[in-house]
């Protein structure tokens, strides 16, 4: 089978090379899957790239990497159900902890962690969902029901953000969200009821002007860059629901303000959630794409033998929507 490989870090077009590799066998629980796409993050760009703290080496000899697909099972391994040979599904943490993700042809893996595609849902829709959507779900859902509550939502441009927004408008409450200028059109056809530019000094104020008594939940993709501005516009007892800081990894953080709010942090990393929440959240992601109310944006799609272009468009700022690999 054809597959993306790479053996040790450095920039994607220096690194990523084109393989052939055996095809694998399903074991004991498994199922073999091929692929139709391979859903491309900035977390595979930044691990790619050595940019991990503390880490020297690839963990492996070879890796291929994505955790993120979709595509049709063709055969399952001992203790599987034959009846799943045919269907199509979504791969979440394909890579994770493993030498050998989803950019390929084929991939064997858990059965859990080929997730059945709802009907009507395209495979293509499936690529995104194992982080992105599965994120984004987490953190507008991680605490409950939202009806009637207000959100933040930062960066609703981003894939995540994007469907935050859409997840929250669907779960009933009131998206306030932030982006660039540019984007603000898309970040309000998703569903936002107010849409400010991230980067206005006056944007406490503006937050504020359209949610007095405070924000009920933030999602939040800066989190060491907006600790102030959440101490300012944070309801009392109100959630911070932080799935990123890139640009502020040792935030100082505000102790009093948060603390005379009884601020609560609550920090979502999508692979290592336990199955009880992950099927929580699966619930939530078929339910809105089955109903409409979540349509996962793709912004570029690329060969499989473009992997490395894919890896720069991936990290690339302003792009709009997921990046696919597409196996042809």
């Amino acid at each position: 089978m054809r597959c993306i490989a790479y053996e040790r870090f450095g920039p994607a077009k220096d690194v990523l090379s084109l393989d052939d590799r055996e095809l694998p066998k399903p074991g004991p629980g498994e199922v073999l899957v091929r692929l139709a796409y391979s859903g491309v993050n900035p977390s595979d760009a930044k691990a790619r790239a050595g940019a991990r703290p503390g880490v020297t080496k690839p963990a492996f000899p070879q890796i291929v990497p994505h955790s993120d697909g979709a595509g049709v099972v063709e055969a399952v391994g001992e203790g599987v159900d034959s009846a799943r040979v045919g269907e199509r599904v979504w791969i979440w943490n394909g890579q994770w902890q493993r030498a050998f993700g989803t950019a390929a042809e084929y991939i064997a893996l858990p059965s859990e962690q080929a997730v059945t595609l709802p009907d009507g849902v395209s495979l293509e829709a499936g690529a995104t969902l194992g982080i992105p959507g599965l994120t984004a779900a987490q953190v507008v859902f991680g605490g409950g029901d939202v009806n009637g509550q207000t959100l933040l939502v930062a960066g609703g441009a981003g894939a995540v953000g994007h469907n935050a927004v859409q997840l929250a408008r669907a779960g009933g409450a009131r998206v306030i969200a932030t982006c660039a200028p540019k984007a603000m059109d898309r970040v309000r056809d998703a569903g936002a009821d107010h849409v400010f530019d991230y980067a206005d000094p006056e944007l406490a104020a503006q937050i504020k002007s359209v949610a007095p008594d405070g924000v009920d939940r933030a999602v939040e993709v800066e989190f060491g860059s907006n600790v102030d501005l959440l101490a300012e516009i944070m309801r009392p007892l109100g959630t911070i629901a932080a799935y990123g800081s890139g640009k502020e990894m040792a935030p100082t953080l505000p102790f009093g303000p948060y603390l005379f709010k009884a601020l609560k942090i609550d920090i979502t990393l999508i692979y290592i959630l336990p199955m009880p929440q992950r099927q929580v959240i699966i619930a939530r992601l078929h339910e809105a794409l089955s109903s409409g109310a979540l349509r996962p944006e793709i912004g570029a799609r690329f060969a499989l033998e473009d992997c490395a272009k894919a890896h720069d468009a991936v990290m690339t700022p302003g792009r709009a929507g997921a990046v696919l690999l597409e196996m042809g």
